[in-house]
């Protein structure tokens, strides 16, 4: 019946295509917004208008802004001995959100990933080895995902950068805290173990 009405069967359609929203959750935002007022979804449409406009990429870190540099690279007070490398800008964000990491980022915009097609140079791989030879970064931390496609990047990275000189890290990873040991995962608890470090 729905499918009949054409402008609500097209916001369904447009809705559905996020991430995690699937046609049922589609046709309830498509509901929400239909009741809210005039102003409401004009301001949900311009905030969306304003998104695509004005948002750019830092020139820099490659992270999203809305000017040259994104306000992590203009800050004077970041360490620029040292360079996070994340798959993308929400990863960035999920860091700096934990206000642990005090250098500076930058975003690669995907993982290798042969079976998909992307290869180094569909992502930002170029840009941060230029970036690598013109500064004075002393240590790369890898915070790519722990998928496969994110640890082929990181291996990947590793060859690259190493004999520029600068030391590579790579994010710990293994059990997270408040977890019970017999429901984690037995390929999680292995690399907690190879992981270990003194105390």
């Amino acid at each position: 019946m729905l499918d009949s009405i054409p402008s609500f069967a097209r916001l369904v359609a447009e809705l559905a295509k996020f991430p995690g929203i699937g046609k049922k959750t589609a046709t309830r935002l498509a509901f929400f917004i239909l009741r809210q007022s005039d102003s409401e979804a004009e301001a949900l449409a311009g905030a969306i208008r304003d998104l695509k406009e004005k948002i750019r990429f830092c020139s820099s870190c490659f992270t999203i802004t809305e000017s040259e540099l994104c306000s992590i690279c203009s800050d004077t007070g970041r360490d620029e001995l040292l360079l996070c490398v994340v798959e993308q800008p929400q990863d960035l964000i999920a860091i700096e959100r934990s206000h642990s990491f005090a250098g500076r980022y930058h975003v690669l915009h995907g993982a290798l990933s042969p079976l998909d097609g992307v290869g180094p140079e569909d992502i930002k791989v170029a840009e941060l080895m230029t970036r690598l030879e013109k500064g004075r970064v002393e240590e790369v931390v890898v915070a790519t995902n722990f998928t496969v496609e994110g640890e082929a990047t990181a291996l990947y990275l590793a060859r690259l950068v190493r004999p520029l000189g600068i030391r590579v890290t790579r994010l710990a990873y293994g059990i997270p805290l408040g977890s019970d040991l017999e429901y984690v995962d037995e390929a999680t608890v292995n690399r907690a173990v190879e992981g270990r470090r003194d105390l």
